[in-house]
């Protein structure tokens, strides 16, 4: 059912978050989106909690009751994968790269097919992006690509933090394109914060759970986290190769920041 009227002239956007262990941060989270300047009626959200040990999935129970009239619609799934880091590892240690990120390209994958209804729009946010301009979603709208993101770093005017998304083979990210141009082609996405047409979803654009694109030219030579003698990429960069091979084209505004949350 639909809480709110939008604006006719807008385009409506379903925002999508998978989230694990995130209590933490949902206050900042619900903060960030009652924030942006967008009108309520023509946002809606969609969660997928998995995995979690620390009630994530119970305080999200709370807080949808409080929110959800904030939005046109929200819809909260909950899927566990079983798959778990070892403590006090970091998560992006190759040794477990590969599964991780196997593990939540099926869950973008499992939220999208489960939440996506007739929004123009899908903008793609990590829990713990806690910080972003009111109007980064009409900016990112506005520039008229169909893939397109923003700059997430860990400080204001600091180094980029979503390696995932790069382009000339992962040789250049987004710090290198800082001060030029505020449109700068990709070859691949992070998805700390992405804006994907909804067409382009329907169509058949995924995050593949697998080494995508073994013989696609932008695919990075080698890996450190795919099985040996694997090629290609996964999750979101894979989605990036798979847009090319779609015939889209992924954009980068480095000029526009958002800020992640300290690991």
């Amino acid at each position: 059912m639909n809480n709110r009227t939008g604006d006719a002239s807008l385009p409506q956007v379903l925002i999508l978050t998978p989230m694990k262990n995130a209590a933490r941060h949902l206050d900042g989270y619900f903060d960030g989106l009652r924030g942006l300047d967008y009108p309520a009626g023509n946002l809606s959200l969609g969660i997928l909690e998995g995995d979690s040990s620390d009630g994530t999935f119970e305080r999200l129970e709370e807080m949808a009751a409080r929110n959800s009239s904030r939005f046109r619609r929200m819809s909260l799934w909950r899927r566990n994968y079983g798959f778990s880091m070892p403590p006090q590892l970091p998560r992006w240690m190759p040794a477990f790269q590969y599964p991780r990120r196997v593990v939540l390209a099926k869950s973008r994958n499992y939220l999208l097919f489960s939440a996506l209804d007739d929004e123009d729009w899908v903008l793609w946010l990590d829990c713990d992006v806690i910080a972003y301009p009111a109007d980064v979603l009409k900016r990112l709208i506005g520039s008229g690509c169909d893939i397109v993101q923003p700059h997430c770093v860990r400080a204001w005017g600091g180094e980029t933090f979503d390696l995932n998304a790069w382009r000339d083979k992962g040789r250049v990210v987004m710090s290198d394109m800082r001060g030029g141009a505020d449109l700068q082609r990709l070859d691949a996405v992070g998805g700390t914060m992405l804006l994907v047409k909804a067409d382009i979803h329907r169509e058949g654009l995924i995050f593949p759970a697998f080494a995508f694109g073994e013989e696609h030219p932008a695919i990075r030579p080698s890996s450190d986290f795919l099985p040996p003698g694997r090629r290609g990429e996964l999750e979101t960069e894979g989605l990036g190769i798979m847009a090319q091979s779609m015939g889209y084209q992924c954009w980068a505004m480095p000029n526009l920041e958002i800020l992640h949350a300290p690991d």
